[in-house]
């Protein structure tokens, strides 16, 4: 097979990895020949550090004018579904980042599409094949460490949101920003793919001020297939360093994986000691598997199906019509 033609369509911080470090790695399979960016200035720097791409301010142009095979989607969630449709009806594979899309409704329409238009479609979901996470699926699955699993807790504490690291229009919005789609779609995505589906929610959140902040506060218990429940709690006021963790707890012990990536057993909570994990990426990064499906191998790609599931917990927890909690339409 020929390389993939791929183009970017969103230089932000994501794009910009994806262009600048990511897809470097698999020049031999891939081949980056365009990107899409509104910011004049973000395209020249871009074109300083891959010459020889083609650079385009409206991303409908270059996908007329290039010949694709792949579109890395990286502009803001309410643009997801028009870029991603219009790629889609011209036969081109499109990868995405998270969440799928703004709204339930409109990520339900793009997997419609991707059905319909029959092209390899996946979400930039990493966190299921991190290291520490594969880790955390052996002991408590397989290893069964710590026995039957009796509750669990996630908590997303910010001291500052937006992050230092993450400036831009639209992260502090309802609509496009806040922890719970930010930060908390990965860890929904993660529980959905080691505990199975949620089915269940009971949530409030309160919000910043003004009817378009995002939010600052959440309050909520998601309910597994199995009946399991998990109490989320996040904010962004009263805390002065930034947790985003997760905490289970079962007969025989506790296994915690703390600010993503450090992973903890023991008897109990004032027991918890490290846990060795190997720094060995397997799957990762995505890129790598999303190029599998296009040349059909085997893959690890998560569709944009996996997208809506997370997509419908996201928008449940938003939803005052689940504050006394209900299971999920």
């Amino acid at each position: 097979m020929d390389k993939i033609r791929m183009a970017v369509i969103g230089l932000g911080n994501m794009g910009k990895g994806m262009s600048l470090r990511t897809q470097p790695r698999f020049a031999e399979q891939c081949e980056l020949v365009a990107a899409s960016e509104p910011r004049a200035q973000t395209l020249r720097e871009i074109g300083e550090q891959r010459p020889g791409i083609a650079l385009y301010e409206d991303w409908r142009l270059m996908l007329e004018r290039e010949k694709l095979d792949l579109v890395y989607i990286a502009v803001p969630p309410s643009l997801h579904r028009e870029t991603a449709e219009a790629a889609m009806a011209k036969g081109i594979h499109v990868f995405s980042e998270k969440p799928l899309a703004s709204s339930l409704e409109e990520a339900e329409r793009m997997r419609a599409a991707a059905e319909a238009a029959g092209v390899v479609n996946a979400v930039h979901f990493s966190f299921p094949q991190d290291p520490a996470v594969r880790e955390m699926r052996r002991l408590l699955l397989e290893e069964r460490t710590v026995g039957e699993i009796e509750s669990m807790e996630l908590i997303l504490e910010f001291p500052q949101w937006p992050r230092a690291w993450q400036q831009n229009d639209w992260i502090t919005t309802r609509a496009e920003g806040g922890f719970l789609l930010e930060v908390g779609i990965h860890w929904i995505h993660m529980i959905q793919q080691l505990f199975g589906d949620i089915v269940g929610v009971r949530s409030q959140v309160d919000y910043g001020d003004g009817a378009e902040a995002s939010e600052t506060q959440a309050e909520a218990e998601l309910t597994l297939a199995d009946g399991k429940r998990i109490r989320l709690t996040g904010r962004t006021r009263g805390v002065a360093e930034e947790r985003v963790s997760m905490v289970i707890r079962g007969r025989d012990g506790v296994v915690a994986l703390e600010n993503w990536r450090q992973l903890l057993v023991g008897r109990d909570e004032a027991s918890l000691e490290p846990v060795e994990v190997a720094e060995d990426e397997g799957p990762l990064p995505m890129l790598k598997q999303v190029l599998r499906r296009i040349r059909g191998e085997e893959a690890i790609v998560y569709d944009f199906a996996d997208g809506v599931k997370a997509q419908a917990v996201l928008e449940a927890l938003h939803d005052p019509a689940y504050r006394d909690g209900k299971e999920l339409r």
